[in-house]
């Protein structure tokens, strides 16, 4: 079933919705980060039906989503002082910290990990719908594992229909980007998935923040995973993706025409509104992400784009890069995870 909220939630099909996640169904809805993919986070067979429609690996952890902060002490205990102090900053919002859980939730959310990612969305209809579900929601984002996650229903309708029971379209996500993970080890956030909370807005809260060494390099493959997006090949188009970036435009501008050249032009540029009259490719063949000083924007289109240049079939997809400053650090984690690591930087 299809359910179009883009300008109002109809209360009798919420109803609906609501009835199928109780009863351990599948439904694909909107969030402010990106789409997800839930269903009751208490039901392990439904949840096992997430894995199954996304061909995601068990050892995945899943996010559980929940209406508001008075529900948190439901499913997690101990508490520490810092990570209330962060559930008090950045809850609701674009933001999950991870959290030693209780036995209420099921081994197969957390990949068997005593510990739990928990989330409380901004967006209404997600709100609404975990509201009156009543239950904890796990919900990763909506879309087959490894590809590009789904920021409007447009791009992941087709892949995922007749995988789920219910599709909600709240139109285009507001920040385009999964959310901001951290857990907490010795009293200092540690990000272990960059998003819209940023390292500066946890700066300001926390004072001292560390960012995961795994953030931008692949994780060792004996290493436990804790958070979604740490291990296994994600955002990735199926054509070959490199990605460029200097501290010096000009730089960064020859460095894409130079490898423009060396495929004689059979090339897909994903870059910035600013340089596409400078960057020549055939024509349709440069997808502009917005402008390199509204990141932000970016952001809310990178994920689209992808798709977008994917569809192309080229021998290859060019990605500008950006400085790893704000919300920079979390659009050059995706980027780096998309490139399966093949990365071109120039610092002058």
């Amino acid at each position: 079933m299809y359910y179009n909220w883009k300008d109002k939630t109809n209360t009798e099909e919420l109803k609906i919705v609501c009835n199928l996640i109780k009863n351990g169904e599948l439904v694909i809805f909107p969030t402010e980060t990106v789409y997800g993919i839930g269903a009751n986070a208490l039901d392990p067979v439904a949840v096992g039906k997430i894995f199954m429609a996304k061909g995601r690996p068990s050892d995945n952890p899943l996010i559980v989503h929940l209406a508001d902060r008075r529900k948190i002490n439901d499913y997690v205990e101990d508490i520490t002082e810092m990570e209330q102090r962060l559930i008090d900053a950045f809850m609701p919002g674009p933001f999950t910290l991870i959290l030693k859980r209780k036995p209420i939730i099921p081994d197969i959310v957390t990949g068997g990990l005593d510990t739990v990612g928990i989330r409380i969305p901004e967006n209404v209809i997600a709100k609404g719908i975990i509201t009156f579900s009543g239950v904890p929601i796990a919900a990763p984002s909506a879309n087959v594992s490894g590809k590009p996650s789904g920021t409007n229903i447009e791009d992941i309708r087709k892949e995922l229909e007749g995988k789920v029971s219910a599709i909600v379209d709240g139109g285009k996500t507001s920040i385009g980007l999964e959310s901001t993970v951290v857990k907490v080890i010795d009293e200092v956030p540690v990000i272990l998935r960059p998003g819209g909370v940023t390292p500066e807005d946890l700066e300001r809260v926390a004072g001292r923040v560390k960012i995961d060494r795994n953030v931008f390099c692949p994780l060792d493959e004996e290493q436990i995973i804790e958070s979604p997006g740490m291990k296994y090949r994600h955002y990735a188009p199926n054509t070959k993706c490199k990605l460029i970036y200097s501290n010096n435009e000009e730089a960064q501008i020859f460095l894409m025409k130079k490898i423009i050249k060396e495929y004689k032009g059979d090339v897909v540029v994903v870059g910035f509104e600013e340089h596409k009259e400078r960057i020549i490719v055939s024509r349709g063949r440069y997808i502009s992400i917005g402008s390199k000083d509204n990141l932000e924007e970016v952001a809310q289109n990178i994920f689209s784009a992808l798709r977008k240049a994917d569809q192309i079939r080229a021998n290859v997809i060019l990605i500008e890069g950006m400085e790893r400053y704000g919300i920079g650090v979390a659009i050059m984690n995706r980027l780096l995870r998309t490139c399966e690591y093949d990365y071109i930087e120039i610092i002058e």
